[in-house]
């Protein structure tokens, strides 16, 4: 797999615009952003102003189930797919936390993130951290770059935050999902989450961002990426409810998530 500075050019990006994935390292506290992304970013919040807390409540639950299967299920490697800018809490953080030997590809195919590779790629040396500049519109070629570092022989823990909703055409993200469940072996975890809509409207995060828009599904629509696996208890919930913290109190918000095991 290539470092992010081998055979790439160096990421050029448009800082004159605002640009979602630097937006939302806005919203969750990180600090690779520019005024143009947090001015556009605080103009969303007057919009939909439960948008910060569904971003944090995404990379919080993202942490307990990584923390999970790490820990209680025994997963040692994970693909994590649209990873976005690194802030605090990255999935190679978290799994090398409870094992160093833990081994994370990221994927991603932003430009910034691309530039922002290295910090991903710190990890311990027991583990490895690796980075891939792909498509989740293609598997092919994230399997085929993932394969480098993961053996997919043994169980994967398979992480799609906030990222299907990049794919317009439904049946078509059904189908992404479903392939990389049929690379990954018995015992294998997928790790999904997204926002939700009860009319299956668009929040489109990225459009006036620099983007093409988001596609939130309907909680029902989220349900049948879990098809044919197990669910974990408590199921496909709204993401503060997904085992929080003792002595929290969450708050329903539009935005679920679910773990499930593949037989």
């Amino acid at each position: 797999m290539n470092s992010p500075t081998d055979d790439h050019p160096p990421a050029t990006f448009d800082t004159s615009r605002p640009q979602s994935a630097r937006v939302w390292n806005y919203w969750l506290g990180g600090k690779d952003y520019f005024e143009v992304d947090s001015e556009y970013g605080d103009r969303y919040v007057e919009l939909y102003p439960d948008i910060v807390e569904i971003a944090r409540a995404a990379r919080a639950f993202l942490g307990r189930a990584v923390r999970h299967l790490t820990g209680d299920v025994g997963i040692r490697q994970f693909l994590d797919i649209g990873t976005g800018l690194p802030v605090t809490g990255n999935t190679h953080e978290v799994a090398q936390s409870v094992d160093p030997r833990s081994r994370v590809v990221y994927v991603d195919n932003d430009p910034l993130v691309l530039a922002h590779a290295r910090a991903l790629l710190t990890g311990s040396p027991e583990g490895a951290t690796a980075y891939l500049d792909a498509d989740v519109h293609d598997p092919e070629t994230i399997l085929a770059g993932a394969a480098e570092t993961l053996d997919f022989s043994r169980p994967v823990g398979l992480i799609l935050m906030g990222i299907m909703g990049n794919v317009v055409d439904l049946d078509e993200a059904y189908a992404i999902v479903r392939r990389f469940l049929d690379a990954v072996p018995s015992g294998s975890h997928l790790v999904l989450g997204d926002g939700t809509v009860a009319d299956g409207k668009v929040h489109a995060l990225s459009e006036g961002s620099g983007g093409h828009g988001y596609y939130n599904r309907t909680p029902q629509e989220i349900a049948r990426y879990f098809d044919g696996l197990e669910l974990l208890e408590p199921g496909l919930i709204s993401t503060p409810f997904w085992r929080p913290a003792p002595g929290t109190i969450p708050t329903a918000l539009d935005s679920f998530c679910g773990v499930a095991r593949k037989a």
